[in-house]
């Protein structure tokens, strides 16, 4: 009786190229929301820079704030929900921007500097802090951190929305449209 002893041969990688990417660590809560914020505010500060100034004191119908006076707005309640996520007292009041800001240049400094300074809440954000509990803006109660800053996409959101259709009603393609 005789034993055969054959090798064994073992592939170690791929024949057909490089190894796979590795993976990526999933999304947390706070890249996800800050990602949203990034989206909000660029649509809110690139509608500012693109109207013209003849046009921010335009309003389609009385009783409706102009285009000037939407953006003086946000810039005044970014202020009041990003002091609420960082858990400060705002530095301006919510309506402070439409009462001092009247020109397209004061509009977007007040803009700029609101959107600085909820940058700061947004960057500060990690998931453990996230869940922390916060006093809400405009008598909203106690919420987390979290739905603070969700509060303040949201809002920007449906302003920018009233920007889209000012921006069409002047005949403009609005900053979205235009990616």
């Amino acid at each position: 009786m005789f034993t055969l002893v054959l090798p064994i041969l073992v592939f170690v990688g791929s024949v057909a190229g490089p190894d796979p990417a590795p993976e990526q660590a999933p999304p947390t809560v706070a890249a996800s929301i800050q990602k949203s914020w990034t989206s909000a505010k660029t649509n809110i500060v690139e509608s500012a820079e693109l109207m013209p100034e003849v046009n921010y004191s335009f309003k389609p119908v009385d009783g409706v704030r102009s285009f000037g006076a939407i953006l003086a707005h946000v810039a005044g309640a970014n202020y009041v929900f990003c002091s609420a996520a960082l858990g400060q007292k705002p530095p301006h009041a919510e309506d402070a921007f439409e009462k001092t800001a009247t020109t397209r240049a004061a509009i977007i400094k007040a803009l700029g500097e609101s959107m600085a300074y909820c940058d700061k809440a947004f960057t500060a954000l990690t998931d453990r802090t996230a869940g922390e509990t916060v006093e809400m803006p405009f008598g909203m109660g106690k919420d987390t951190r979290a739905a603070a800053l969700i509060a303040n996409i949201g809002h920007l959101n449906e302003h920018y929305g009233n920007l889209v259709t000012y921006f069409r009603i002047k005949g403009l393609v609005p900053p979205s449209s235009r990616r």
